[in-house]
């Protein structure tokens, strides 16, 4: 049947996690390292392997890549060299499904996050590198009025908010009167739509962020041509 495809997380994902916040540390780690794979890891492949088919069809030039290294899941391992925060390990689930063409997660994606207190779907470009993000600033510059519709359309709006940092000041060369100035000064271009952390548990999770990202199009649509990409 066509509703067994969905898949969601379950109680014992998010109460892994939430000892592993308690734990924090190597030795803990390995010795429930068997739990994580079976209730942390697998169950996120298996979300990953069940949305590859649904995002092939709203969004043919991204993946889903059900790998344990190097797909969508992102990985436990936190980089602690240039961070204050010295735990070992991320306490939350994040998954991206990149662009086909995409190097890191500064590239166009869709992004589910998981952990016992934030349940979220976010689109679009974390961090972008220079170039893109100049690019997607000339593109906002030069068609404001698509912008605006893309921002404004109302399934988008109705689910997501933009969000992340801004310029305190407007990039050189771009008008400081510009309508879409407030935009321009944005050093990402995401958007969230936030679930209740019980969303997640159980297979209608899918069909949800299946429908955000739906709603999520013409805003990656837009993004994706500022880059130069297919969408």
């Amino acid at each position: 049947m066509a509703g067994n495809r969905y898949t969601g997380f379950d109680a014992a994902t998010l109460s892994f996690l939430q000892e592993l916040a308690a734990n924090n540390d190597r030795e803990w780690f390995q010795q429930n390292k068997s739990r994580y794979e079976e209730q942390v890891l697998d169950v996120a492949l298996r979300f990953i392997m069940s949305m590859q088919e649904p995002l092939r069809s709203i969004a043919p030039h991204f993946v889903a890549q059900a790998t344990r290294v190097g797909g969508s899941l992102m990985r436990v391992y936190r980089d602690t060299r240039f961070s204050r925060n010295k735990t070992p390990y991320k306490t939350n689930i994040g998954v991206q499904f990149r662009h086909e063409r995409a190097k890191d997660v500064h590239s166009p994606g869709y992004y589910v996050h998981v952990d016992p207190d934030s349940v979220f779907v976010g689109v679009g470009m974390w961090r972008p590198e220079s170039d893109a993000l100049r690019a997607i600033r000339e593109r906002i510059a030069a068609r404001p009025a698509e912008w605006q519709r893309v921002v404004s359309d109302a399934g988008f709006r109705r689910r997501f908010e933009l969000g992340g940092e801004k310029l305190t000041r407007p990039p050189r060369g771009f008008d400081k009167d510009h309508d879409c100035i407030e935009d321009i000064k944005r050093k990402s271009f995401i958007a969230v739509q936030d679930f209740a952390v019980k969303d997640c548990l159980g297979p209608p999770f899918q069909r949800k962020v299946e429908s955000a990202f739906k709603a999520g199009t013409p805003f990656m649509q837009f993004l994706c041509r500022a880059v130069g990409v297919r969408f």
